[in-house]
């Protein structure tokens, strides 16, 4: 949106993420991020650690993206994360009577950082009356994915034969792919 100040930061994170839900029923996660700057002193020909920023963070689920339940889930205190949102700066009554003003980034992307981890993604599933209607079998899902030569990675017993692009071909138990049209009540003519 216009006039927001987007930004994306590195870091770990402080804590575990605490997810709750509010007086009106929407889910939030709250959690912290330190992002530490490392400079090369030339005088000791060593690396070192500079000023630390912590970052409160905040997501929210939203509908058909539960991100912040998907924060919750997924990541725990020590992790690299890459986080991407806007800041917001809000202000606040504290407990003893103060006016206070905090700035959080508002996150609206997050992932973990593959420089020293790996990770397995597991697809998202929906289930709406609609969406089980339109994915069917599909929509249960869950395919495991291995690096490939290529770098695209295959699915797990992929006998299908890989697209010019390295990408492979697309199988009946692949959570990525795109959902088929469902399969018609009436039957087909015969002729």
């Amino acid at each position: 949106m216009a006039g927001e100040t987007m930004i994306t930061v590195i870091g770990n994170l402080t804590r575990d993420p605490e997810l709750r839900t509010i007086a009106s029923g929407a889910t939030v996660v709250n959690f912290t991020i330190a992002s530490s700057t490392r400079t090369f002193n030339r005088d000791t020909n060593q690396w070192e650690d500079g000023d630390t920023l912590f970052l409160n963070c905040s997501a929210w689920d939203r509908a058909r993206h539960p991100v912040a339940s998907n924060i919750a889930d997924s990541l725990s205190k020590g992790m690299r994360v890459i986080a991407h949102g806007n800041l917001t700066q809000r202000s606040y009554q504290a407990q003893d009577g103060t006016q206070r003003t905090v700035v959080e980034l508002r996150v609206s992307e997050i992932g973990v950082s593959l420089d020293h981890a790996t990770c397995m993604v597991k697809r998202q599933q929906f289930s709406t009356p609609d969406s089980q209607a339109q994915y069917g079998a599909q929509a249960q899902s869950a395919g495991a994915y291995q690096g490939g030569a290529n770098g695209w990675g295959t699915p797990a017993g992929n006998t299908g034969v890989a697209d010019p692009f390295g990408q492979p071909a697309a199988q009946d138990d692949d959570p990525w792919a795109t959902p088929s049209a469902p399969a018609s009540a009436e039957p087909e003519p015969e002729f």
